[in-house]
């Protein structure tokens, strides 16, 4: 059986609608998954005539194997689907929220195998009345998951996040032993039941330049970083550091391991998006569900241009379908 995957629209104002559908009738698609689209189905009509794809849609409860019909949960009661290309609005926000919402629910009851997210706007979001930093803590949140570790994916690369939309003036005093060994575990964890890797290896990246200068630049690499990577070595945890990032990834050390644990957001995703910014995946490790989505936002500058990439989204599909067979077979 195919897994079945929730598609969320994201800001229609953006290029979500059009990346979702344009990845459903890619001819890969279908062969891994069976797709249900979550949205206002007048957001889906709409860019499915604007960018001349064939599909009919058709209003669902639950998913449809039928064949020729694209099944909609359509959320669009209330939400009027006033499309304006590059402009992040409250009813594009709303539209984004309410999606995310209904396929968490999809998920937690077991209608869907996974949800995949298209890019949302954290401004139009936060603008309809969704307060979170970002979709990765509002589905955190709705999942009633305790724990979540930001991760992205690429074939050479997976990094994880120890803090994920936090201000830069804020990171250093968010990095604590708690936090960092909670990160730890989602992510060695994730690399055994999610990527069947048996022993993963986990480097760990200095906060500070040059991790710290041995006390010079910075006093968190010896007071918190070490100690941390020492105490996880005794637990058992495959774990080497504190490695300076940009030494790290400059002689391409990532290559000696399994997953690099980053500080901060720019930290982690800059190096990932410089090697694979097509081919990258976010997913969400640690949730009760699944949830990838792929790596950049909304790209309001070429929304509604019939110029957006499609290859990061289909690799969210394609990694989303491998993380369901890899639990089940578990």
């Amino acid at each position: 059986m195919k897994p079945i995957l929730a598609f969320t629209c994201g800001d229609f104002n953006g290029i979500g609608p059009e990346i979702v559908l344009k990845s459903l009738v890619h001819p890969s698609t279908r062969r891994i998954c069976q797709p249900v689209l979550v949205g206002p189905i007048a957001v889906f009509e709409s860019a499915a005539r604007r960018f001349r794809l064939k599909l009919n849609f058709q209003r669902t409860s639950l998913h449809a194997n039928l064949k020729g019909i694209m099944p909609v949960i359509d959320i669009g009661d209330g939400i009027e689907a006033d499309i304006t290309y590059g402009i992040p609005t409250k009813v594009s926000g709303k539209s984004a929220g309410a999606a995310l919402e209904k396929a968490v629910e999809l998920c937690m009851n077991g209608t869907v195998d996974a949800m995949v997210t298209a890019p949302s706007s954290k401004e139009a979001l936060n603008t309809a009345g969704y307060n979170f930093p970002g979709q990765t803590e509002m589905i955190t949140l709705l999942s009633r998951s305790h724990r979540v570790a930001m991760m992205l994916i690429s074939q050479q690369l997976k990094i994880g996040l120890v803090t994920i939309h936090s201000a830069i003036r804020d990171v250093a005093q968010q990095i604590s032993r708690e936090k960092l060994f909670e990160k730890l575990e989602i992510v060695d964890d994730s690399l055994r039941k999610d990527f069947r890797i048996k022993n993963p290896r986990i480097a760990i990246l200095a906060l500070n330049p040059h991790a710290g200068e041995h006390g010079l630049i910075g006093s968190e690499e010896s007071s918190i970083l070490s100690p941390f990577i020492e105490e996880a070595k005794g637990k058992g945890f495959l774990a080497g550091g504190p490695f300076p990032a940009d030494g790290f990834f400059g002689t391409a050390a990532y290559k000696n391991f399994d997953a690099v644990l980053a500080m901060y957001h720019d930290q982690g995703l800059i190096p990932l998006k410089m090697i694979a910014f097509d081919q990258g995946v976010n997913f969400s490790a640690g949730l009760k569900i699944v949830r990838t989505s792929p790596d950049h936002g909304t790209a309001y500058d070429i929304a509604g241009k019939n110029k957006a990439n499609i290859s990061s989204m289909l690799k969210a599909i394609q990694t989303a379908a491998a993380i369901v067979k890899n639990r089940k077979e578990r």
